[in-house]
């Protein structure tokens, strides 16, 4: 305090003495006088200041004990420095990190400090901690005209830092052409290794510095690897950079093969690989079709490999599938030109682009082999299809052990002369009469080849459809499998999870599903849960968007007192595949985000879409289920909100949300694209489909009925005829046409009247969910899926309870809390669920398949000190109930009524 007030006490004597103010005695405090105007390079104050003082100028301050010399290097005052210089300043005096003053100068690019500091014999050669020198700084950061000038008093260009790093390597590292030439023109070692092993060609190459790469190898650098089998070309990959590849092919060009040998390489990234390979095939139409001939190549050879039993299947079919995907994407991409897209071989083609297929026609060959000898024996043997086992393994007698390693058969016609095989650890020893017979845990020729063969059929799909337009299905491959429908059919059978292992095709194109669908439908409905959600997301990042930064433009930002027409603009509006990777809603003026607000958006939503008011869907006849309404045009914007709630259901089942809505079973069967039947009609009209029925049951040839394939039905209060075929009035029905006149009748009540309606909700549902994926289920599954279980388990509930904060099972208060749920009635307790969740139902397999923010997230009651008139809180997105420690069931199920019906909307973030 003393000393602040004599300073002060200077400070006054000195302003009132219009002088420059006098320096304190102490170096400590004369420093952080003098700092400031060295910065300022205020020359003449710190002369005047210096001139009768017995300050320091080495003193050394701050945590880094640096002295004011390292001040006006780094800042740039020269004329500060010059004096300090010429008061004695030690220009080589080493902070605690050992830098001197020329190496913040060179570190900031101080020409004219630089010069000065020279002038009074800096010595360039001095390292810092890190073993870096002024020149180190300066070819970071590309400081090529200081450098000239630095050089010329360097004794040791190559001086390595702590890592065996030189100025060369990195300078090489970030990119500075002139400097990387003023270096080698300097004499620095081109190929120098640093600790590593890695040399400046390898530190170019590592930061796809194409135009540094390209100096080092015109001036003759090595290609080498580090210590680690590291090359530069597996740098250039790693990080994608093309144009460095490129520029080591054209000084190495057994570079290109291993390029392409790369594609096998399962450590590298694959839309590296890609990157790098269309940028390659970019240069030149010849480049192009070399690059695609020699990965079909490597790819027919990997296919081979995969039809040898002998090999690893894992790493063979990744390997084949990576290769071909990497060739159908450069195939697609091409050469820029004239004619890019307009020759891409459809139909076979004999273009030059279109003969890059051929290496793989062997490949395509030997599968066709397989599978027409593996339906030969199917033929054979019908009663047991996994007896053909022996067909391929050859009897092998003791003498044979040695001699035949790999028992094999030729296939007549086989042009390639190959052999089928299985190697003989496959196989097992048979009985001396010759008799070939299976041990019990040999695996029959279908199990053996499945996978495998499933893996190349994969494979030639792609192929096949890489060479067609988008969303077209390849007319070769579709004859394909009608030529081998009986073999995918064993093995779908076999293995139904070959269909999103392999058999991508199934889903992706309808006129092949439906051969299969059958086999799909007899599997579980979990299975077929699980195989929906890995497809759906196969290849999406994480959706959970409440765990990772949310965009601001990316929030649905919704009114509560108009959610349906303001929800319908900001969805419409909003990106489709952002809106499948996560979903954030916030209500207008209120602060709540998460997972239960989510769930209380698709909760409100979900009541509004049936809402009378939009008229757009009407209540069926049992009052429970909804159907749309024939009538809905009444609304002019009809239409545009089928497709919004189309979108909800959607959304909802893309991100496994729930909605509080059950339609008809002829609705969910116009989602899943099923024809609908008479007994359909029984929903909208039960008397109308008695009546079906009894036509159906009875013989109306001699009962007069008179009725025609035409039908009056009500528009809008009036009644018009509809004829249900071209000239229908005029067309009687009979006992021989009755069963087309109700199939007819019932698409004109449960289709054609609501035809526009049903078009425009699925194209909002289809824009988050594939028609080929839905068609797994049956109007009964997609019902749970969407809406859940119609009725509320309170044991199940109990069972998948936890508690915390304090809370146990055996607690009287929670012995209250059950007591009263079981006392609630089935709205109450949705209410409840709804308050806590955020979600008024629960999903399929119960309440231990309940969502929260982060997925499974059991119901949760959280004790909370009581306080009179408190009320239950919740947290929606851990789906947690903070119940008080009530002292009386009475007041608990008091306070708990009072919430649920006050407070169930409008949740906030606890």
């Amino acid at each position: 305090m003393e000393r602040a007030m004599e300073q002060l006490n200077r400070l006054t004597r000195s302003l009132r003495r219009a002088r420059t103010v006098e320096l304190p005695d102490d170096n400590e405090t004369a420093v952080y006088t003098l700092m400031p105007m060295v910065m300022a390079d205020q020359h003449r104050s710190v002369s005047e200041l210096l001139s009768n003082s017995k300050f320091n100028v080495n003193y050394a301050f701050g945590r880094v004990k640096r002295s004011l010399l390292h001040i006006a290097a780094n800042c740039g005052s020269v004329e500060c420095l010059v004096l300090l210089l010429k008061k004695g300043a030690n220009p080589n005096y080493q902070d605690i990190s050992g830098c001197t003053p020329l190496h913040l100068a060179a570190r900031n690019g101080q020409k004219k400090c630089m010069s000065k500091l020279l002038e009074y014999s800096a010595d360039v050669n001095i390292c810092n901690n890190e073993g870096l020198t002024a020149i180190h700084w300066l070819a970071v950061n590309g400081r090529t005209e200081l450098l000239h000038d630095l050089v010329q008093h360097v004794s040791n260009v190559d001086v390595e830092d702590a890592m065996g790093q030189t100025a060369l390597h990195v300078a090489c590292q970030n990119g500075h052409k002139t400097t990387v030439q003023c270096l080698l023109d300097s004499g620095a070692d081109i190929n120098r290794p640093n600790v590593s092993g890695a040399t400046p060609l390898y530190f170019a190459c590592s930061h796809g510095q194409r135009d540094t790469a390209q100096i080092l190898l015109m001036r003759g650098a090595k290609y080498l690897p580090d210590k680690n089998g590291v090359t530069p070309l597996d740098l250039c990959v790693q990080g994608g950079y093309g144009e460095t590849c490129e520029v080591l092919i054209q000084h190495h060009p057994r570079l290109f093969q291993t390029i392409i040998q790369m594609t096998q390489n399962e450590d590298l990234r694959e839309n590296m690989l890609r990157q790098v390979l269309e940028h390659l095939s970019q240069q030149s139409e010849s480049q192009y079709l070399k690059i695609l001939t020699s990965l079909a190549e490597v790819a027919t050879t990997n296919g081979h490999k995969l039809l040898s039993l002998s090999s690893n299947y894992e790493a063979q079919m990744k390997s084949l599938l990576r290769i071909v995907r990497i060739f159908c994407h450069v195939f697609r991409i091409g050469p820029s030109s004239p004619n890019n897209g307009n020759d891409m071989g459809y139909n076979g083609n004999k273009t030059p682009r279109s003969q890059v297929f051929k290496p793989l026609e062997l490949l395509w060959h030997s599968l066709d082999e397989w599978l027409v000898l593996i339906a030969t024996e199917l033929m054979k043997n019908k009663r047991d299809s996994t007896n053909i086992t022996s067909i391929l393994l050859k009897q092998k007698g003791p003498e044979q052990q040695d001699a035949t390693p790999t028992p094999s058969f030729d296939t007549e016609g086989t042009e390639s002369g190959e052999k089928l095989s299985i190697d003989a650890k496959d196989s097992k020893a048979y009985d001396a009469a010759g008799k070939q017979e299976a041990c019990a845990d040999c695996q029959d020729v279908i199990s053996m080849t499945a996978n495998r063969l499933s893996a190349v059929i994969q494979a030639f799909y792609i192929c096949c459809s890489c060479q067609m337009p988008q969303g077209m299905t390849s007319p070769r491959f579709i004859e394909f499998v009608c030529k081998h429908d009986d073999v995918l059919k064993c093995f779908v059978n076999r293995n139904p999870k070959i269909i999103f292992d392999h058999f991508h095709f199934l889903l992706e194109c309808p006129e092949l599903m439906s051969r299969f669908m059958h086999i799909i439908k007899a599997q579980p409905f979990k299975d077929r849960c699980e195989w929906f959600y890995e497809h759906l997301h196969l290849g999406q990042p994480d959706s959970d968007m409440v765990h990772r930064p949310v965009n601001e433009n990316d929030i649905l930002l919704v009114h509560r007192d108009s959610i349906f027409r303001s929800s319908c603009e900001v969805v419409s509006k909003a990106n489709c595949a952002k809106l499948k990777q996560g979903i954030a809603v916030r209500f207008h003026g209120e602060e709540g985000m998460g997972q239960g607000v989510v769930r209380e958006w698709f909760d409100i939503l979900s009541s509004e879409i049936v809402n009378p008011d939009y008229a757009l869907f009407t209540q069926s006849a049992d009052g429970t289920t909804f159907q749309p309404n024939s009538n809905s045009s009444v609304n002019p914007d009809h239409l545009n909100y089928f497709r919004f709630a189309g979108q909800i259901l959607g959304l909802a089942l893309n991100h496994r949300q729930l909605v509080n809505i059950y339609f008809t079973r002829s609705f969910y069967k116009h989602i899943l694209g099923i024809p609908v039947n008479y007994q359909d009609v029984a929903s909208i009209d039960p008397e109308y489909a008695k009546n079906l029925q009894w036509i159906l049951d009875n013989d109306i040839s001699d009962l007069g009925l008179e009725l025609t394939f035409s039908v009056e039905t009500d528009v809008f209060g009036a009644m018009e005829e509809v004829p249900l075929k071209p000239g229908g009035a005029s067309i009687l029905v009979t006992q021989e046409n009755k069963a087309e006149y109700v199939q007819l009748v019932t698409e004109l009540r449960m289709t054609r009247a609501i035809q526009p309606q049903i078009n425009a909700f699925l194209q909002g549902f289809h824009m988050f969910i594939p028609p080929s994926l839905i068609q797994l289920f049956d109007e009964y599954e997609l019902e749970l899926l969407l809406s859940g279980m119609p009725e509320i388990d309170v044991n199940d509930w109990l069972k998948n309870t936890e508690y915390t904060s304090g809370y146990e099972r055996g607690d009287q208060v929670i012995q209250w809390f059950w007591d009263v749920v079981e006392e609630l009635t089935q709205e109450e307790r949705v209410l409840l669920l709804q308050f806590v969740t955020g979600s008024s139902r629960v999903p399929h397999g119960g309440f231990a398949h309940i969502m929260g923010g982060s997925g499974l997230q059991n119901f949760t009651i959280a004790a909370v000190p009581y306080t009179p008139n408190l009320l239950p809180t919740s947290s929606t997105c851990i789906n947690m109930l903070k119940l008080p420690e009530y002292p009386s069931k009475e007041i608990l199920k008091d306070r708990l009524l009072v919430a649920l019906h006050c407070g169930s909307y409008g949740y906030t973030m606890a």
